[in-house]
């Protein structure tokens, strides 16, 4: 979801809301921003990268990410541990000073490890596992975790939220099953965009998928009104884009930002298309 779009998603809240822009600063924390949930992942350092895929290898775009300067690669790794592997890891690029494994509890209970729930980046003493490309593999020591739910935003999302850097706080999710995630770190950096991430683990407990809306708990606070919590997920989460061309591609999947793309009957979508779809978390439906 890029920034444009959350700011006018952000505006049409506050109107829903009878909310002025004066009144938005302090109110505002208890509206939404964008739940995403992360999938089991690796980042490698280029040193990593090199003995996996080769020397001088370099990764290949995918797509990108809803962070900036960031992307999934084509590349993807097989990782290992005493019990059981996985298969086709996604490498997110680009290389990074430290190789890291994002997985799920579940996850690490399929590779048969103890993986700490960590902020990215705080490997020290994590699990060892192997992680094997085309080219070679690697027996690293430490590594692999399971992240900790947060929060990405620029300084102004922090400011009018009323939180700041390294904060943890409450989330609650609306939906099916309405879930409180706690202890939620908020990272605040110019090079981010606000979106809070899960795993799969987290987003299963709570039904929660693409389009999810989550706000700040504050103690003492009470939930917002159901009436309320409706209109912003008819905002967020209805969003549907009617296709009409004859013939739907993967290069139209990723123009499309709606996470449903409706297409008419006897529309062709190409089995890249299809990929791209579950990449992205999008479904594709037939217009009725």
């Amino acid at each position: 979801m890029n920034q444009q779009l959350i700011e006018r998603i952000v505006g049409e809240i506050l109107a829903k809301l009878n909310l002025s822009e004066t009144e938005s600063a302090t109110t505002l924390p208890t509206n939404a921003f964008p739940i995403d949930v992360s999938a089991r992942h690796i980042h490698l350092s280029q040193e990593h990268l090199e003995v996996l895929f080769g020397k001088g290898y370099e990764l290949t775009k995918k797509i990108d990410l809803s962070q900036p300067n960031q992307f999934a690669a084509n590349e993807t790794v097989v990782i290992a541990g005493p019990k059981g592997s996985i298969e086709r890891v996604r490498v997110l690029g680009p290389a990074r000073a430290l190789t890291q494994v994002e997985v799920s509890f579940t996850d690490a209970f399929k590779l048969g490890v103890k993986a700490p729930i960590r902020e990215s980046g705080d490997v020290a003493g994590s699990a060892a596992f192997t992680v094997i490309g085309p080219k070679g593999s690697l027996n690293l020591e430490e590594g692999l975790i399971v992240a900790q739910a947060h929060i990405h935003m620029e300084p102004k999302d922090a400011a009018r939220l009323n939180v700041s850097n390294n904060e943890f706080v409450n989330v609650e999710v609306d939906g099916n099953r309405p879930i409180t995630f706690r202890k939620v770190k908020i990272r605040v950096s110019d090079r981010y965009r606000l979106e809070m991430h899960i795993d799969t683990d987290e987003a299963n407990a709570g039904f929660i998928g693409k389009g999810a809306i989550g706000r700040i708990i504050r103690s003492g606070e009470e939930s917002s009104p159901t009436d309320a919590r409706e209109e912003i997920r008819e905002i967020l989460v209805n969003k549907q884009y009617l296709f009409k061309k004859k013939l739907l591609s993967k290069d139209d999947l990723r123009e499309i930002e709606e996470s449903e793309i409706l297409i008419e009957k006897g529309t062709i979508v190409t089995a890249l298309a299809y990929d791209v779809a579950r990449e992205l978390g999008k479904s594709i439906l037939v217009r009725q």
